[in-house]
């Protein structure tokens, strides 16, 4: 039953009337005592029967679970039960060969002791009630003695008077602690950041006495010229070129009547002395503002007599120039050609209406001149190429050439729109800065004290150019206007990253080094924080111009 069996797990260096106590303390009537490697204390035949006359005397049966074969021939010879391991089935070993021993090893009522029996059809773990579960599990509770290493059995030391048993740790919870644990220091980790990397933010504010000073310079920026020349203000340039191309649609307003052309014959005379040339055929003729054309020569070679002048006179089929109705004339109506006057014998007919729409020579000059005010994309793309070449673009030098054109159709063809289609260059001037700043600097110099400011911002990126004379392309005469700023010159994304990380009184003592600074103020947040962040996006630079005063 199972308040008989026990495992007893022997130590080292556990002495025999240790083994002794814990057997004679287990209430259990089965034992396995579950042995060390190099059990030394029971590779004594006088412990062996210590051990067996105490079982016997308690009425209790002990099984050795060892595989020393050391120990099983003193087993055998004092009649104790071994087994390998908790599963294997004990046995008595085979005691030694006594034939020759002057007195028995043990007596023989010694290893008799019938009044408690050991069932060998069962293995140890199940007599010594390690598992109630059913034989096929037995595999949960195997404690194989034999895989115990060096270090297993150093680990024993210090146990002589333990009487409790080895138990199996809770992996569970083993776990569960181990996950709380990484938790706990991941979480440990982020606070620490978010501490002090997240929240620390940093405010230096910094008061200068800069002062603003007005300087506008006449120039000429010329490309000819290879270095500034201070005493005639001449600034090399670079010219940079761009091609636009624009289209713009145009809606087609003229209109043409294209009906079929009046025609008719008119006589023509003069008074002549002489024959005149004969008229070639195509020559225009006029009548009330309306253009007809001859289709035949037409000759005066008719004369008569009208008193005392002579008469020459010819006709001549004409034809309307378009067609219209209203080309067809009344007989009589005047004419003029060539010079000379005529009429019409019979009225002019045969011309019809059909108004159609065409393009018109204003459409196409409408669309030319929606074209030609647009450069905003020509000096913002030579801006662009100026700036990547170094240069400062010039937006005044801005000229264009003769721009080319091109339609989809000409005036008088009939379209509803055309395209037009305007190709221009354009040119504009560029100048290093570091000219610019020789010639301003030379203009104000007499208007700073040197000795105490220094120029710290040339303004030339907001200043403004107005031509003045335009000697060529190439050539042109500006005014420059600009606010030049003297006083400490505050690069604030360079100043975050050599203030990063240092103390408030390192950084007043590096900012307040700098010309024209009057007071530098630091401010560190949360509280805890006692240093300037080292992420520059946490550090907030401000600069305060406070104006000078005159000093006598």
């Amino acid at each position: 039953m199972a308040d008989q069996k026990d495992t007893i797990y022997i130590d080292i260096d556990d002495e025999i009337t240790s083994i002794i106590e814990k057997v004679r303390g287990s209430e259990h009537k089965i034992l396995a005592l579950v042995l060390p490697k190099r059990a030394t204390t029971l590779q004594s035949i006088v412990n062996m029967k210590l051990l067996k006359r105490m079982a016997d005397q308690s009425k209790k049966k002990i099984v050795l679970i060892t595989s020393e074969s050391g120990l099983l021939p003193l087993a055998g010879a004092v009649g104790l039960h071994v087994a390998k391991t908790l599963q294997s089935k004990p046995a008595i070993p085979s005691p030694p060969d006594m034939s020759k021993a002057e007195e028995p090893l043990v007596a023989a009522e010694e290893i008799e002791n019938d009044e408690l029996e050991l069932d060998e059809s069962k293995s140890v773990g199940e007599l010594a009630g390690l598992s109630d579960e059913p034989k096929a599990q037995p595999a949960e509770e195997t404690i194989d003695i034999d895989n115990l290493d060096e270090d297993d059995e150093a680990s024993t030391k210090g146990k002589k008077n333990s009487k409790s048993k080895i138990k199996i740790p809770d992996f569970n919870k083993f776990r569960l602690r181990l996950i709380l644990g990484i938790v706990g220091f991941v979480g440990l980790i982020v606070l620490w950041f978010v501490m002090f990397r997240v929240l620390p933010k940093t405010t230096v504010t910094i008061q200068t006495n800069n002062q603003s000073i007005n300087a506008s310079p006449s120039i000429t920026v010329n490309t000819g010229v290879k270095a500034v020349d201070l005493a005639g203000k001449i600034v090399p340039a670079t010219m940079k070129d761009v091609k636009i191309t624009a289209t713009q649609k145009a809606t087609a307003t003229g209109k043409k009547n294209t009906g079929q052309k009046a025609f008719g014959t008119i006589s023509v005379s003069t008074v002549c002395t002489a024959v005149p040339d004969a008229i070639p055929a195509g020559t225009a003729a006029t009548a009330n503002g309306l253009t007809f054309t001859t289709t035949k020569v037409l000759s005066l070679s008719n004369l008569s007599s009208n008193g005392s002048q002579i008469v020459c006179s010819g006709s001549v089929p004409i034809v309307a120039s378009q067609g219209g109705s209203n080309f067809n004339l009344a007989a009589d109506s005047s004419f003029t050609i060539a010079g000379y006057t005529g009429a019409n014998d019979d009225a002019l007919s045969g011309g019809t209406d059909n108004v159609i729409t065409v393009l018109s020579q204003a459409d196409i000059d409408e669309a030319k001149q929606k074209i030609a005010s647009n450069t905003t994309q020509a000096q913002k793309d030579l801006t662009k190429s100026l700036k990547a070449a170094g240069f400062l673009p010039v937006g005044a030098t801005l000229v264009s050439d003769e721009p080319s054109v091109s339609t989809s159709a000409n005036a008088g063809d009939q379209v509803s729109d055309v395209s037009v289609t305007v190709v221009t260059n354009y040119h504009m001037l560029g100048v290093k800065q570091s000219d610019l700043e020789k010639i301003v600097n030379d203009d104000i110099k007499s208007q700073i004290d040197t000795k105490k400011q220094e120029i710290s911002n040339y303004g030339l990126a907001n200043a403004s150019y107005t031509l003045t004379n335009k000697k060529s392309n190439t050539e042109q005469v500006l005014t420059l206007k600009t606010t030049v700023v003297t006083g400490a010159q505050i690069d604030t994304a360079s100043l975050k990253k050599q203030i990063a990380g240092k103390k408030a009184g390192d950084v007043r003592q590096l900012i307040e080094n700098l010309p024209s600074v009057k007071k530098v103020d630091v401010k560190y947040s949360p509280f805890w924080i006692t240093t300037v962040s080292r992420k520059t996006s946490s550090i907030t630079i401000v600069v305060q111009n406070v104006p000078t005063t005159d000093e006598k």
